[in-house]
């Protein structure tokens, strides 16, 4: 009898682009992926800025983007990769089994949300829908989505679901204790512009000072830890 891996359509094989800062992560993506016999891992990178340097020379059809890199955003490669490659699927792994970040991966460009906590053979399930042209969301994160649009036809939408991704991000870097001038190096932005971000955040969640908006932060990434 013939199992599902022996029924695939003979061809080119499905090239795969991994980006994760952790090499252990990786390794175990590409074994799995390296399984498929229509699927393999053309390039692996761990920043953005090497991601978009090999991604032209290695052609993917489909980037696996962790969606926290320690050097940079993986919402921001996102957006590069929607502007430079427009034709690139990308399917997104996070530590964090938020809806509030599925949503904004989505909108961003990416065709799918996997949580890592849910196995790296989930990954190619969700390549394959995604190369049909569909989202892949797993049914957990599908429903605290639909939990979360319930939730806003019941009541107004939260202060920090009204911070753009950059301010999520500028509000993070915050939260985790990074001073302005390391925040503006790290996201590549002046210090003027983080002053900005920073200003645009506390009026939007309605915080008056910087230690204020610093207990806030803090909070925010300790809930999110927890989540």
């Amino acid at each position: 009898m013939k199992t599902a891996k022996d029924k695939a359509a003979p061809g080119p094989k499905t090239r795969v682009f991994l980006v994760d800062d952790h090499p252990v992560v990786r390794q175990g993506i590409r074994s799995v992926v390296d399984e498929e016999p229509d699927m393999a891992v053309c390039g692996e990178a761990e920043s953005a800025s090497e991601a978009l340097r090999l991604i032209p020379e290695r052609v993917p059809d489909v980037a696996v983007v962790d969606l926290s890199l320690k050097a940079s955003s993986g919402l921001e490669l996102i957006k590069d990769i929607r502007v430079r490659h427009p034709q690139l699927l990308v399917l997104v792994l996070s530590m964090r089994d938020e809806a509030f970040y599925a949503e904004r991966v989505l909108r961003a460009g990416a065709r799918g949300y996997v949580v890592k906590e849910e196995g790296c053979q989930l990954i190619v399930e969700a390549i394959r829908k995604v190369l049909k042209g569909q989202i892949y969301l797993s049914d957990h994160i599908a429903s605290k989505m639909i939990g979360v649009y319930v939730g806003r036809e019941k009541s107004a939408e939260s202060p920090i679901e009204q911070l753009t991704d950059r301010e999520l991000q500028v509000f993070e870097l915050i939260g985790r204790g990074i001073p302005t001038r390391e925040i503006a190096v790290k996201l590549h932005l002046s210090v003027k512009t983080i002053d900005a971000h920073r200003e645009n955040i506390k009026r939007k969640m309605g915080i008056e000072s910087a230690t204020e908006l610093l207990k806030q932060a803090i909070e925010w990434l300790r809930q999110q830890d927890k989540a």
